[in-house]
């Protein structure tokens, strides 16, 4: 398995010719305190598959902090076409009332099978005051 694109977006979708539109993409979120609370995300991954790993695959997305701790964990899987064109997957995720415990970098790995991957990396910060002199 090959990890040919992760994102954090305000929302993505597939079109009926296979595109993907992705609405806001981030890397970076200011919160006005911690915890702090992204009321709405999607996560994307798309994958490649070799030939050979058509079939099911069992997946998980582990969301951890700069210490490795696990903060959110997504668990699925995915079919792989066992015929046709290049055998790859498309998962959009929306997520809803995340969790960021703390100021500081935070990041997707995936792992399918015994595959393990970093996907992409967050910054979630505190928002500066507004109105300060």
């Amino acid at each position: 398995m090959k990890l040919v694109l992760s994102l954090a977006c305000e929302d993505a979708r597939q079109r009926p010719d296979g595109r993907l539109d992705f609405v806001g993409v981030f890397d970076e979120l200011q919160a006005p305190g911690f915890p702090a609370a992204q009321d709405r995300m999607t996560v994307v991954f798309i994958m490649e598959w070799a030939p050979e790993q058509r079939g099911r695959h069992e997946f998980r997305a582990d969301l951890v902090d700069s210490e490795q701790r696990k903060v959110l964990t997504i668990e699925g899987h995915t079919d792989v076409a066992p015929e046709g064109g290049r055998p790859r997957t498309q998962l959009l995720m929306p997520l809803e009332r995340v969790i960021f415990p703390h100021e500081g970098e935070y990041r997707f790995v995936l792992t399918v099978g015994d595959a393990t991957v970093p996907a992409f990396s967050l910054f979630v910060s505190e928002a500066a005051e507004s109105g300060s002199p």
